[in-house]
């Protein structure tokens, strides 16, 4: 029992010093707004920095918690995005407060991301290992070429789509066109800010915590541990398999609901969400540590931070960043460095501190 209390505790202890590291990062950076102290390009990433957060957090779910190599996370966020924007860009006028607007965009970009993740995650979740991430990054891939054909407008007679060319719509001359093939959506309404998207950080931070220290998260852990054991107990491995990929889809959609709403365009670019971005995302979560949420949060912020801050460096800038992702991958990986952590870690020098105390006295 005192075991049990005590593992409780360390868990609410871990959790409030991830919460805690998010606020103290968001007052600090408002603090340089304030004082003038921060740049416009800084003040540019803060957006995408809060969405790069949430997608490494989220992935982290299934690969770190569930322990499933997926590649189609920018295929979620590509869903949540273009949902919410289409969404937006119809009850514009209709819903003129922006904050209602957006709340409602955040449901309908989580819903639709975790849907398409329901969809996917029935049959893909059959596979392991390399399939698994061949098959999500083709859905990734599928969406993001769906998305760049289809022209969807809107008049008096209702919706009008068309995967050829806006003329094949037939509108009538008071119709307006929402999507626009490969030229995406425009006019989105730009709903979103640094306070809404570390708002949207610590609710991710929320559920992803919760759902690891939960019973659920118990079991998603032991599937990923040793399946067969797992079966053999009575866990339901396809609820808590698809429990985990849906949850860490919608999360996705999340973020790409926090993107699309900080562009005046919004376009499905291969940049914005194709192959490299579901890359630079399994990047985060793997330097962060897999199955480490506060890893994922900190090497988010230092990998999006580190190119613009380095950028006056110009043709030494990427040299760098590269040297700066091989130390991170020691500094986690490395069986030395987990043991000097372990020796200097401060939990370590306060216990020998507190025994060498006792002995004295």
């Amino acid at each position: 029992m005192n075991s049990k209390k005590m593992q409780l505790n360390k868990n609410l202890t871990n959790n409030l010093i991830t919460y805690g590291l998010v606020i103290a990062a968001f007052f600090v950076v408002q603090g340089m707004i304030w004082t003038g102290k921060s740049s416009s390009l800084m003040q540019g990433l803060l957006v995408p920095l809060c969405v790069y957060v949430i997608l490494a957090v989220s992935l982290n779910l299934t690969v770190g918690i569930l322990g499933e190599l997926s590649l189609g996370h920018a295929g979620f966020m590509c869903v949540g995005a273009f949902a919410s924007a289409f969404f937006s860009k119809c009850v514009q006028e209709a819903i003129p407060n922006s904050g209602l607007r957006f709340f409602l965009a955040i449901l309908i970009g989580a819903a639709a991301a975790g849907l398409f993740g329901i969809l996917i995650g029935i049959p893909v979740l059959r596979l392991k290992g390399d399939y698994l991430a061949i098959v999500t990054l083709a859905f990734g891939e599928i969406i993001k070429n769906i998305i760049n054909v289809l022209y969807i407008g809107k008049d008096g007679n209702g919706f009008h789509f068309s995967m050829k060319d806006a003329l094949s719509l037939h509108m009538e001359s008071d119709g307006v066109l929402i999507i626009n093939g490969a030229q995406g959506i425009t006019g989105t309404p730009k709903d979103s800010s640094f306070i809404i998207g570390v708002a949207l950080v610590l609710i991710t931070l929320w559920i992803v915590l919760n759902i690891i220290h939960s019973r659920d998260g118990r079991a998603i852990m032991s599937i990923r541990d040793n399946r067969i054991a797992a079966e053999s107990i009575g866990i339901n491995i396809t609820k808590y398999k698809l429990m985990a990929f849906s949850v860490s889809a919608a999360l996705a959609g999340v973020a790409g609901v926090l993107y699309a709403h900080n562009l005046s365009t919004l376009t499905a670019l291969p940049k914005n969400f194709g192959y490299n971005m579901s890359i630079m995302i399994l990047v985060f979560v793997v330097l962060g540590g897999i199955g480490n949420i506060r890893g994922s949060v900190i090497s988010a912020v230092i990998l999006t931070l580190l190119p613009e801050l380095l950028r006056g460096l110009n043709s030494y800038r990427m040299l760098i960043y590269a040297i700066v992702l091989i130390v991170m991958m020691l500094f986690n990986w490395s069986p030395k460095c987990i043991e000097f952590r372990e020796r200097y870690s401060l939990k370590r020098l306060l216990k020998n501190r507190n025994h060498n105390k006792k002995e004295a006295e």
